[in-house]
């Protein structure tokens, strides 16, 4: 029950805000995740929620979205997705890990742990440092930005901060860029999503689902849709800084417990 408590919350929360600003579903929810589940696992169970938000969303404004913006950053995007995802599996069958002692404090972490907390960290200075939050990338550097945006969706899942810092410079309206970053976060999603099912039918017990692992990524999905519906209708009062900020915070916060293998 705690579990479901605490995804329903995280996936409600997250998906209201992530209407707006392109990204904060899969940066909030995979830490909750990894709560319950391996990291591998976690980034698997964010990407089937993540993605079946992104249909809902493309759903409701796909038809906005800038064709031309779509074909040149989401072709790249899906194809740094599969290295990402690939990199991701190979990571997960490793098995190695680090122990930690600091005075009265040990803890243990595997190499993916402390990659993903190090990429969480760089996110949350993204969101945080006034510098780093009012970047923003020209149309030329559309490609680059799929790249980018593409290999750490499929390796930790987090596509859409990187995803809207280049594509708030395309001189899109709101309703095109909600409905470009929805058509491009599903296309990276599906493409992932896919990469991660074949490695586990190649690898067999290297991704092993908890039990309810199910019912867990269903609760997000309720969650998420809803989150979406009030989103839609009430959180536009909410301004970018402050959904930078929330998202930032709890990160950071985040980076550090996964990263030293307290989580």
């Amino acid at each position: 029950m705690t579990a479901h408590l605490a995804v329903a919350l995280a996936a409600l929360f997250a998906a209201g805000l992530t209407l707006y600003s392109g990204f904060g579903l899969g940066t909030l929810l995979l830490p909750v995740f990894a709560l319950f589940y391996p990291i591998e696992v976690a980034v698997g169970a964010t990407a089937v929620v993540h993605g079946a938000n992104n249909v809902f969303k493309v759903s409701m404004l796909g038809r906005y979205a800038d064709r031309r913006v779509v074909i040149r950053f989401g072709l790249v995007a899906i194809a740094s997705a599969i290295l990402g995802a690939s990199l991701l599996a190979l990571m997960a069958g490793t098995g190695s890990t680090f122990e930690w002692r600091l005075a009265s404090l040990a803890g243990s972490t595997s190499p993916l742990k402390l990659l993903m907390g190090v990429l969480m960290l760089i996110f949350a200075v993204f969101e945080l440092a006034p510098r780093f939050r009012a970047l923003e990338f020209d149309r030329k550097y559309l490609p680059l930005g799929g790249f980018l945006s593409g290999f750490f969706g499929g390796l930790s899942g987090h596509q859409g901060a990187l995803r809207s810092a280049f594509l708030v410079k395309t001189g899109l309206s709101t309703q095109a860029f909600v409905g470009t970053s929805s058509v491009i976060g599903l296309m990276v999603d599906v493409v992932r999503i896919m990469t991660y099912a074949g490695f586990m039918l190649m690898a067999g017990t290297v991704f092993t689902l908890p039990e309810d692992s199910a019912g867990l990524v269903l609760t997000g999905i309720v969650a998420a849709f809803s989150g979406v519906l009030i989103g839609k209708r009430f959180l536009h009062k909410v301004t970018m800084g402050t959904v930078q900020t929330l998202t930032g915070g709890l990160l950071l916060i985040i980076a550090v417990l996964l990263g030293s293998g307290v989580i």
